[in-house]
Formats: C-alpha cells, sequence, structure tokens
C-alpha cells in the first residue's frame, strides 16, 4: 500500500466507528446468501447473535487503525489463525470474503466509496489476506508434521460418554482409523463438526480439551446448553448430549493459543467461572503426571454444587497434593456441610493465596466473568502480561 491509500484507510475509521456493525452485518447477508456452502463454517448461532459481526467489526477496525503497522496485532491474528486453522479455512476462501467485503463497502457507502477508497481498501484486505494466508500455512505445516497430526477433518468414535454434572457430558473420543493422535498443550481445543438435521447443513464448535494430552482419546466436556430468555438451545451441544457411545464425529487437530506449558515452571493460578473450567482441567491433570509439579491455586465459581463439574476429582486431587490448592464460589451454598464459599469470586478476598512471584494467571469463562476478574488482578497489582484469558466463542475482549 502507498501512503495515500493508507490514508484513505484512516479516513474510514469514524464509519467504521459509528457503523461499523451495520457494514459488517450487510457483508454477512451478502456473502451467506451467495454463498450458503460457508453456512457449513460458520457458526449460525453466533450470526444470529450478532456476536460473530461485534467481533469482526472491531477487528476491521482494528486493522484500519493500525495500517501503518499491522504488526502490532500479531497475537490477534495468531489467535484468528488458529480458528480458521481448526476450521480448515482454505486460501481460496479469503478471495469469497474478499469479494463479499469490497463489494458490500460499494454497496452501503454509496457516493463516499470513491474509486480510489475501494482500491484501497482492496489492497488493504489482500495485504492482511496474504498475512492470515501465510500465518495459517505455518500452522497447517507445524501440525501435518506432528506425531499423529493431520489437516483438516478426521473421523472419530465417540467411546466413552460421562455425565459430570446436571448439565455437562464429557465424550471420550478415539480416531476411527485407530491411528496415533496429535499431542496438545493443556488449554488448547479442538473443533468438532456434527450435522444439524433441522438447519441442513454442518455445524461447527470449538471445545477445549479437559484431559491431560495421551495417545488413545481426547476428552471434551460439554454443557447442554438450554434456552433462556433471549438465547435459544445450543444447537450442536444439544446434538452431542443427544449421541450415543459408538457413534461418528468429525474433528479437527488440537489448535489454540491459550495454554500452559508443560516445561515451564512457573506457579499457576486458574479462575474458572461455569464450564470454563474445562481447559483447566487439562492443566491440571497435565500438571498432576509432570516431574516439576508446578505450584497451582485453582479458583472457581458457578451456581451451585449440583452444575460443579468434576467436583470429586478435584477434590481429592486437592487432599492428596501438597501442589495444588483449590478454593470454589457457590452463588446457593448447599444444605449439607461444605468448603464452598457463598457469592461469586472476589479474588481480593483471596489475595493472599493468589498474588505468587512469576505465577502465570489463566482466567476461563463467560466474557463478563474474564473482564471482572481480570480487572481484579490488575487492580491487584498483577502484570498484564502475565494474565491470559480465552473466550468461549467470537473474540470481543481487547484487554491485553
Amino acid at each position: 500500500m502507498n501512503a495515500s491509500q493508507k490514508e484513505l484507510i484512516k479516513a474510514t475509521i469514524p464509519i467504521l466507528r459509528t457503523n461499523g456493525n451495520d457494514l459488517i452485518s450487510y457483508f454477512y447477508q451478502r456473502m451467506l446468501s451467495n454463498n450458503p456452502e460457508l453456512k457449513n463454517i460458520f457458526n449460525m448461532a453466533n450470526q444470529a447473535s450478532g456476536k460473530q459481526q461485534n467481533a469482526l467489526s472491531g477487528a476491521v477496525l482494528a486493522y484500519a487503525e493500525n495500517i501503518e503497522n499491522p504488526t502490532v496485532l500479531i497475537n490477534t491474528l495468531k489467535s484468528i489463525g488458529n480458528k480458521h486453522v481448526s476450521l480448515n479455512i482454505q486460501p481460496e476462501q479469503y478471495d469469497i470474503v474478499g469479494n463479499h467485503l469490497i463489494g458490500s463497502i460499494k454497496e452501503v457507502l454509496g457516493d463516499l466509496a470513491t474509486v480510489e477508497l475501494i482500491e484501497a481498501w482492496t489492497c488493504a484486505y489482500n495485504e492482511l489476506a496474504q498475512i492470515m494466508i501465510s500465518i495459517e500455512a505455518e500452522m497447517y505445516q507445524n501440525t501435518i508434521n506432528k506425531k499423529g497430526g493431520w489437516k483438516g477433518w478426521r473421523t472419530f468414535i465417540i467411546s466413552k460418554i460421562v455425565k459430570e454434572n446436571d448439565e455437562i457430558n464429557s465424550f471420550y473420543l478415539k480416531p476411527e482409523d485407530s491411528k496415533e493422535i496429535a499431542d496438545f498443550y493443556p488449554g488448547q481445543y479442538i473443533s468438532v463438526s456434527a450435522f444439524i438435521p433441522e438447519l441442513g447443513y454442518k455445524q461447527p464448535r470449538q471445545y477445549s480439551l479437559s484431559s491431560y494430552s495421551n495417545s488413545e482419546y481426547y476428552r471434551i466436556s460439554v454443557k447442554k446448553e438450554i434456552s433462556q430468555n433471549t438465547t435459544p438451545d445450543g444447537i450442536v451441544s444439544n446434538a452431542l448430549h443427544n449421541k450415543k457411545e459408538g457413534d461418528i464425529i468429525e474433528v479437527s487437530a488440537p489448535a489454540g493459543v491459550f495454554f500452559a506449558d508443560p516445561e515451564a515452571k512457573n506457579p499457576l493460578v486458574l479462575v474458572s467461572g461455569g464450564v470454563g473450567l474445562t481447559p483447566m482441567m487439562s492443566m491440571v491433570e497435565t500438571n498432576k503426571n509432570s516431574l516439576q509439579k508446578n505450584r497451582t491455586v485453582w479458583i472457581h465459581s458457578c451456581r451451585n454444587e449440583n452444575v460443579h463439574a468434576f467436583k470429586d476429582t478435584i477434590e481429592e486431587l486437592n487432599n492428596e497434593n501438597e501442589w495444588l490448592t483449590s478454593f470454589v464460589f457457590y452463588e446457593t451454598l448447599p444444605e449439607s456441610e461444605t468448603n464452598a464459599i457463598e457469592g461469586r469470586i472476589d479474588l481480593h478476598q483471596i489475595k493472599e493465596e493468589i498474588l505468587i512471584e512469576d505465577a502465570k494467571y489463566y482466567i476461563c469463562g463467560p466474557a463478563i466473568f474474564i473482564k471482572v476478574q481480570y480487572q481484579s488482578l490488575v487492580a491487584l497489582g498483577v502484570n498484564r502480561e502475565n494474565i491470559l484469558y480465552e473466550e468461549f466463542g467470537p473474540q470481543l475482549l481487547s484487554l491485553n
């Protein structure tokens, strides 16, 4: 891009701030109408809720704001790249997206979309697409080069289903071909793809791996999402909960930038809400099997005892191992005796336990939960660089 084109991109920043969501909503409608096959890739629930539109409009705005030096967005681009690789996104699909994005800019901006502006945005998109394609090509190659690694979708069998609580089932997945599977870092996820008859197409979802890395199976622990006042039933989570042992499912190789390095010696502070405990289970199980057994403090919050997944397993680990300290917050305490603390997580209440030198802090749960815990850690003096978080669904938070 030349200097004048960058200035034209920057000149659209006010429009993106005020009307970015409208533009992106129009773009998705245009693209999915003309290329309905992409409904097999996009999370249509996030389309319906507007989360995907919000995430993309934020990303486009961030790119425009940093057009002089887009490399500052590299961590975000790598996170998006991991998601794309888990969905088997291919380079030619960037052409489809680019065609509809530029077409949407023309149609939404009308007379404001000068030839020069369209040329600038076309150039900007093509440069970003090449950056993403390059990042993802390296990720694909690294995955293929792994022992047991593969690219794209692979058929797995649900070998076992375990009910963890009133809402969450664990699914043990083994490859149909009985060949090796790729290892993973604790905290990473896999994508699963299931055909949804009532929609008429497949739907992919990412689920954190909830066990330590092993050569036999992957375990995901899925909450059955039941409709609330403003949200419908979770289409894929309900479909999974209706599956039986022996059913097959398509799975992509492990991916994700939210993980604890098993070789690192840093203490771990894990903060989870609800089903956000799943990547933490992987971290704790991995730590149990490691040589150094890093000091770990786990703070978990959920509504009540009945929806506390892995409760007995965590209590057993806590009682048997000096390296683990756990705190549990229930919004409603049980009538029986419990060590749980009533209410929602208050990190200031246990600051002496969690302010540990050289610790790495991991947060996972709903977006508002992440934001509150992140701000609490910062207020307690924790360096932002030592705080990592996993937001299920589209990336709407930009706390770092």
